[in-house]
């Protein structure tokens, strides 16, 4: 069994706690502590919390700075809520998360439907809703209604709450068939819709947001059915403490915003795909970036960038096109200027190494030049809009801001300002004059998706290195159940 255990040192000792966890389970008669909260007690007693989960990129994973994951994330932070390690269990399949909760577990944190029939669990407050999806092979087309489904090889999780929808699908459809997997993990279910054993599948919605990126000729069919609700799972006949703490815990995320944050980072990519263009970023990211991967990350050390957003730079500027050159005559990966590549020493602006070198140590010059009252992320992004469109339009973009009575040093209100510079009312009142002010704008928009899309992906590829070593069997019936037709 695949058992992790990550220690979070707390402030106060937990020797102290443990001593006094034991004298009140020994003092409490025992219909008391049921009543008032057994298995909690009994949590803050052992000085850490079993979580049975699962090995997916929605769930937990190992990455290069230690497991991550949406629900990992959450589970990190309960442990913490409650003042002590936790215990990760990450050795299961849907079907065998419940069964441990039940015998062993302290909770079960793994994509787990809300299903009201499960006997001997209790289910927390709602943490997501998770919407059954139809994906299917590209080439095949109209594949947009329910009837479309009858025939293909089509396939699911078993114990994923996905099969639900489909059970009640097939009392309007009952030629419909499809197969049940107890051993895949959705990765492998879409990697066999990739290549031809299945034609379509189940999945959630979040699901194929998270996957999308790596599974180019996988696409997006329908919603089925209504949404289920992502929630955790703890024993019931334990008092309701663990439970009670669980929901305030996630009320109390959902309060502050934390959970939305975290959804928008695991979950929020899918209009950057659609912008950016899945296939062409793909083909990018694959054939182009790595061949400057090492010059980005050495530009970055020189400067104290992120060698990520470096590269998200790049690509907004040429496409990682060395030999990229623009109308108005500038050039090279990062789109130097005659005038810029001189300032910065470059003297052959298709040259990848001088061009990256020159544009880093220039974008880092803007932004050591900026006043000391811009800080953090506002002067990261007024330093890129400043790459863009020069150091004094922005300062006239501040001006018209403050005009305005905003904040020149708020990122926010220099970009509802640097539109204005195209306006003869709002230019003329400045040193530089008119600009394509809504240029920069997007521009650093870009940046910020592309710089997102580059950590996501290679965040993700960790989970997802081992599909291309991984034979898709060849009897792949057996991973399979069949549910038949009832007809």
């Amino acid at each position: 069994m695949l058992t992790l255990i990550y220690r979070h040192f707390m402030r106060r000792s937990r020797a102290y706690f443990a001593v006094i966890a034991t004298l009140f389970l020994a003092l409490v008669p025992r219909a008391s502590l049921v009543s008032q909260g057994e298995h909690l007690a009994q949590i803050t007693a052992k000085d850490f919390i079993t979580i049975h989960t699962r090995n997916t990129p929605t769930t937990y994973y190992e990455g290069r700075q230690g497991p991550t994951g949406f629900e990992y994330e959450l589970m990190h932070r309960f442990a913490d809520y409650l003042g002590v390690s936790l215990n990760l269990n990450a050795s299961h399949h849907p079907e065998s998360v419940l069964p441990a909760v039940r015998g062993q577990g302290d909770l079960g944190a793994a994509a787990l439907p809300l299903l009201p029939d499960s006997s001997g669990i209790h289910y927390t407050r709602s943490i997501i809703q998770m919407q059954p999806l139809v994906v299917y092979r590209r080439g095949l087309n109209g594949i947009n209604e329910p009837e479309n489904l009858v025939g293909l090889e089509l396939g699911t999780l078993s114990e994923a709450g996905t099969s639900q929808a489909l059970l009640a699908l097939q009392r309007d459809y009952p030629s419909l068939s499809w197969k049940e997997s107890h051993e895949l993990e959705v990765a492998e279910l879409l990697a066999r819709v990739e290549n031809g054993t299945l034609d379509a599948a189940i999945i959630f919605d979040h699901q194929f947001r998270l996957n999308r990126l790596f599974f180019p000729n996988v696409e997006r069919g329908f919603f089925l059915g209504e949404p289920l609700s992502l929630t955790w799972a703890v024993p019931s006949g334990r008092g309701l403490g663990l439970l009670e703490a669980a929901n305030r815990f996630l009320e109390e995320l959902q309060g502050n915003g934390t959970l939305e944050q975290l959804v928008s980072r695991y979950f929020g990519h899918d209009d950057y795909l659609e912008y950016v263009g899945t296939r062409t970023f793909l083909a990018h990211l694959d054939e182009r970036l790595p061949t400057y991967t090492e010059l980005f990350k050495k530009a970055a050390r020189d400067t104290g960038f992120d060698w990520k957003l470096l590269a998200a730079v790049g690509y907004q500027e040429s496409h990682w096109d060395p030999n990229a050159v623009s109308p108005t005559g500038v050039r090279g990966l990062m789109m130097l200027t005659n005038p810029t590549a001189s300032e910065m020493g470059v003297a052959d602006r298709t040259n990848p190494a001088q061009s990256i070198d020159g544009g880093a140590r220039y974008l880092r010059s803007i932004k050591d030049r900026l006043p000391e009252s811009i800080i953090g992320n506002d002067r990261l992004y007024m330093a890129m809009a400043a790459y863009n469109v020069g150091l004094g339009h922005l300062y006239d973009a501040r001006k018209i801001a403050e005009m305005r009575g905003g904040n020149p040093d708020s990122w926010q209100d220099v970009r509802a300002a640097l539109p204005l510079l195209q306006q003869r009312k709002w230019h003329s009142q400045t040193r530089y004059g008119y600009a394509r002010g809504g240029e920069p704008v997007i521009y650093v928009r870009n940046i910020r998706r592309y710089y997102e899309m580059i950590e996501y992906v290679e965040r993700s590829r960790q989970q997802f290195f081992q599909l291309g070593q991984t034979l898709v069997s060849d009897e792949p019936l057996l991973l399979f159940d069949i549910i038949p037709p009832v007809e």
